[in-house]
């Protein structure tokens, strides 16, 4: 289970997406995280999925590599979705007991799983196709204007950078954790859910002093290297805009202008 999560990970491949600017993937990313929030009906949720399904076939990201992230968060879906369910008021379809289902809980629960697996498929796109040396340069860009106000904008970048990059990290970390103890006799796959749960626990400590070791070597190889932030830095490879960012950027707001029409209109 802890293989399939796809968030923060780069597949290494030659795309369209993969060449755009890392400041348009950013850009086109919150876009589209903001989109689900605006579309309420049903052709907002449409447009959407067609824009998410031009921009992976255009990333030659296989198909199956994005969605199997999806079962990481497969519980929370279903938790999401079942709370929306039965607990929002309006005209009842099925009563069971004190609980019902409702025309407008149905309606709420679909719009809520649809924008849940969008939300992850469209951030799991950004990271797929964006390697985190370039996510942090990209994120410094978009954030400068906030030096004029001393915000540390470029260690806000590396430490978001960092973390995302120690996803997939701690996570194999943790598989390999699973694996010694299993060979040692430990059961985390039989008995209810809640003594699964209970069984990840020792999990924690082993991997806790990982990480924290981890993040010591980092700090220590940075130290080494003479890193004292982003001051007076410069780069090696400055981000430019092409034609093709251009291009995107039209795309985004053509995207942009038909969720909104889909709002106002429908």
């Amino acid at each position: 289970m802890l293989r399939e999560i796809t968030l923060g990970q780069y597949y290494r491949t030659e795309s369209v997406i993969h060449r755009l600017d890392p400041r348009v993937k950013i850009v086109a990313t919150f876009s589209f995280i903001i989109s689900l929030f605006i579309a309420k009906n049903f052709i907002g949720y449409v447009i959407a999925g067609l824009f998410l399904a031009l921009c992976i076939k255009l990333s030659n990201v296989p198909p199956k590599f994005i969605f199997r992230g999806m079962k990481t968060i497969f519980f929370l879906l279903i938790i999401t979705m079942v709370f929306n369910l039965f607990l929002t008021p309006g005209i009842p379809l099925v009563t069971f007991g004190r609980f019902q289902i409702t025309k407008e809980g149905l309606r709420l629960a679909l719009m809520m799983g649809v924008r849940l697996v969008f939300l992850i498929t469209g951030s799991s796109l950004m990271t797929l196709t964006t390697t985190p040396n370039n996510l942090t340069d990209g994120l410094e860009d978009l954030l400068n204007p906030l030096k004029k106000v001393k915000v540390p904008v470029h260690e806000i970048s590396m430490m978001m950078s960092i973390a995302l990059r120690f996803i997939p990290i701690l996570m194999e970390e943790t598989d390999k954790i699973m694996k010694a103890q299993m060979a040692r006799g430990a059961d985390f796959e039989s008995g209810s859910l809640m003594n699964r749960a209970k069984s990840l626990i020792p999990l924690l400590v082993p991997l806790f002093v990982s990480a924290f070791r981890r993040a010591n070597d980092l700090a220590m190889a940075m130290e080494a290297r003479c890193y004292r932030g982003g001051e007076g830095r410069t780069k090696m490879k400055p981000l430019i805009y092409k034609k093709r960012d251009a291009l995107a950027y039209g795309v985004i707001v053509l995207y942009f202008a038909a969720i909104i029409a889909s709002r106002v209109i429908l």
